[in-house]
């Protein structure tokens, strides 16, 4: 049995939680030799993938921005792509997104497609210039032999907006790939020594501002509490502007982040703040829990099916929940450590070889 990957989101993302998930996958097939794949890339600055050093794979100028840049290294990888798609020699696709583009070129070959969450099926509203997202999803459930979704809410959300056979759907939880060494880094320049942890993108369902706003009451008598923020771009004017409003300008931090310094801001932090509307699964529960961070969530869509019994929820509609779940964390250690406690038993659910067996039987049941 042969997997092809193709280029898709290895072209895209330099970190990312999907690209990550392919690249645990094909690290854990590699090491097991079991199935055999091939991954249809020549160039990518990804960094799973370079920190994996996978073979063939050379980086695209990664330290330098020019005009065109995007489109010659998606050119490049998607002949790639289309060239091993042409030659047959595989027995299943498993595309890295959504783009249809392989369906001109995989004839009567099966293809499984890993559905993360319908996000912009719920909220449309957010991603009015974003039609094709939704289009190309539609498209691809209804034609693939089978469909991986990455949680219990992402399946339900499946058969709640499109009309699939419920038997071609396996749900196949992700994992967590942080070291759980303490003190992987012994300081990390700039970081303040008692704030609250947010990771990820910011924009819409996310959820930030909320957060902000409902804690800015807590930050007023907390003077020394601050705000970490990791990935998700610089802060914009709005954003600091906003922050500023809000009487934290200048308690507000912004890094960029490899998975080191990642692991050093979950392992110091206060706490981990997850506040969105809706994710698909939610991988940084799994990361502050293997980093001893309590985590702070959001009881809405797939998250309490990740955090389990380890977590603190509450209602993202409601800044009085939020600030009385950051309060019990802050002023009581025995809370604090219950939760660490906690998060490490839950993590045991959860790992990449797990996700990668049940995926490989997926690849089974239609070759």
């Amino acid at each position: 049995m042969k997997i092809l990957y193709d280029h898709q989101i290895f072209t895209s993302q330099v970190y990312g939680g999907i690209s990550r998930y392919f690249c645990e996958l094909i690290a854990y097939f590699t090491h097991q030799r079991h199935p055999e794949f091939e991954l249809a890339l020549s160039f990518s600055n990804n960094a799973y993938l370079r920190k994996a050093s996978f073979p063939g794979i050379r980086p695209f100028f990664p330290n330098r921005r020019f005009t065109g840049k995007t489109t010659i290294i998606t050119t490049v990888n998607s002949w790639k792509s289309i060239r091993s798609l042409k030659t047959k020699k595989y027995d299943i696709f498993h595309p890295t997104n959504y783009d249809p583009y392989f369906l001109d070129y995989i004839g009567t070959k099966p293809f499984v497609v890993t559905v993360y969450d319908l996000i912009h099926e719920i909220y449309p509203e957010l991603f009015p210039s974003d039609i094709k997202t939704k289009e190309r999803k539609r498209l691809l459930v209804q034609k693939a032999h089978k469909i991986i979704a990455i949680s219990e809410k992402t399946k339900k959300d499946l058969l709640r907006f499109y009309n699939i056979d419920e038997q071609k759907i396996s749900v196949i939880y992700l994992a967590n790939s942080l070291a759980t060494a303490p003190k992987l880094l012994d300081t990390l320049a700039g970081a303040p020594e008692r704030y609250l942890f947010f990771v990820g993108e910011r924009k819409h369902y996310k959820n930030f501002n909320f957060m902000v706003k409902a804690l800015a009451p807590l930050f007023k008598r907390e003077q020394d509490l601050c705000l970490v923020c990791a990935g998700g771009g610089i802060f914009s004017s709005d954003e600091i502007a906003f922050l500023v409003q809000s009487g934290i300008g200048n308690r507000a931090f912004q890094f960029s982040v490899d998975d080191t310094a990642l692991a050093f801001l979950y392992q110091h932090a206060t706490a981990f703040i997850f506040p969105s509307r809706y994710e698909g699964f939610g991988i940084p529960v799994l990361e502050a829990f293997a980093c001893g961070c309590p985590a702070i969530l959001s009881g809405s869509s797939s998250l309490p099916e990740v955090g389990g019994d380890a977590a603190i929820y509450f209602d993202p509609c409601d800044e009085d929940s939020l600030r009385q779940a950051v309060s019990a964390v802050l002023h009581d250690s025995y809370i604090r450590s219950d939760f660490i406690t906690r998060g490490m038993t839950q993590l045991g659910e959860f790992s990449w070889a797990k996700t990668a067996q049940e995926t490989r039987a997926v690849y089974e049941s239609i070759c």
